[in-house]
């Protein structure tokens, strides 16, 4: 049997690995792609000014500034136990506010997730 912390682990690592396949609307700017929703659903951190998508780089996955760096990166960084600091010494044209700007992409993609019932 399953412990829970394990099929916790499980869950999030699918939840995490969704956050990045899974498409959302988007809205052509400039040959490029970015996010967007309605103001009044703004998340306290606005990532759209921040988390790109161009089909031209890194496969379309989504990028930070245009930057090649992805939001997946980020987020693998700092789930391996990587801090912020590390992160920054590591990528000099990332910000904490690139960091949190994943976060909240992250965070946005979660809320949108359909959950399906278990048979």
């Amino acid at each position: 049997m399953i412990e829970s912390s394990e099929r916790n682990k499980g869950v999030t690592n699918l939840l995490l690995l969704c956050l990045v396949v899974l498409p959302l609307p988007v809205a052509t700017a400039r040959n490029s792609l970015i996010f967007t929703e309605p103001a009044d659903k703004l998340s306290p951190m606005d990532w759209k000014d921040r988390i790109t998508i161009d089909p031209q780089k890194r496969g379309g996955k989504p990028c930070i500034r245009g930057l090649r760096i992805t939001v997946y990166d980020v987020l693998e960084y700092l789930a391996s136990g990587m801090s912020e600091e590390d992160i920054l010494r590591d990528f000099p044209d990332l910000t904490v506010e690139d960091i949190r700007a994943c976060l909240a992409f992250a965070a946005d993609r979660e809320r949108k997730l359909v959950s399906l019932p278990s048979s």
